[in-house]
């Protein structure tokens, strides 16, 4: 290959690569993001896979922070809100001996994005504990008895896939006799990933060979205009 063939192949290569900006990863949003209380947030779905209510389905409700479980619960704010079961938020779950597993599902999308630079980074908390999943790897593991005082961080780099992306929070309710509320939130503090980049084909060294001799033509007639 020639060095003008080389020279060129950089020089898109370094066009295309600066067209591949990152941007922020549509779907990764804010529990309750935008949502008034009692609101359903269609973005989480659960099921419950264990404890009094197992079979139990749907999407998450927004809470209203001016109801029990707060102020036990960290507050609600501008930027997320505590996500529960069902629209009544005075349910209780989990009152008998057996502890819940509730799975809390959000997806997203990167077709047409790089999978290979995707990342994201945020913070989550439970009542009570419990692990966040990224494509069912452990990116997150809340131990603490009372996951819902205090946020725990995640952070993603790899593990991502092309296509449809599944993120969970798999949360533990302790089993508790009386007013055993369940809930999650999650917050995302970073999101990034790269649009996908076809480079065009490279031209064969004998296009490169008639482009130079087109070029080689137009010069020498603008020389003999200027004659």
């Amino acid at each position: 290959m020639t060095l003008f063939a080389r020279t060129s192949i950089a020089a898109a290569a370094a066009l295309f690569s600066g067209l591949a900006a990152a941007a922020t990863i549509d779907g990764l949003v804010n529990t309750g993001a935008g949502l008034s209380a009692g609101a359903v947030d269609s973005h989480y779905s659960f099921s419950v896979i264990a404890g009094d209510s197992t079979g139990l389905s749907g999407s998450g409700h927004v809470t209203d922070g001016n109801q029990s479980p707060f102020p036990n619960w960290m507050s609600n704010s501008a930027s997320s809100s505590w996500l529960i079961p069902t629209a009544t938020q005075s349910d209780v779950f989990d009152t008998g001996s057996t502890s819940g597993v509730f799975k809390w599902k959000l997806s997203f999308d990167l077709t047409g994005f790089d999978a290979s630079s995707a990342s994201f980074s945020g913070r989550w908390a439970a009542d009570n504990n419990g692990t966040v999943l990224l494509n069912g790897n452990v990116i997150s593991t809340l131990t603490l008895q009372k996951g819902f005082l205090d946020w725990t961080s995640f952070t993603a780099t790899t593990g991502f896939v092309a296509g449809v992306n599944t993120l969970e929070f798999v949360v533990n309710n302790i089993a508790t006799a009386g007013g055993n509320f369940t809930g999650v939130r999650a917050e995302f503090l970073n999101t990034n990933v790269n649009k996908s980049v076809v480079l065009p084909a490279v031209p064969e060294p004998k296009t490169y060979a008639l482009m130079l001799a087109g070029l080689g033509a137009l010069g020498f007639l603008a020389r003999r205009r200027r004659g």
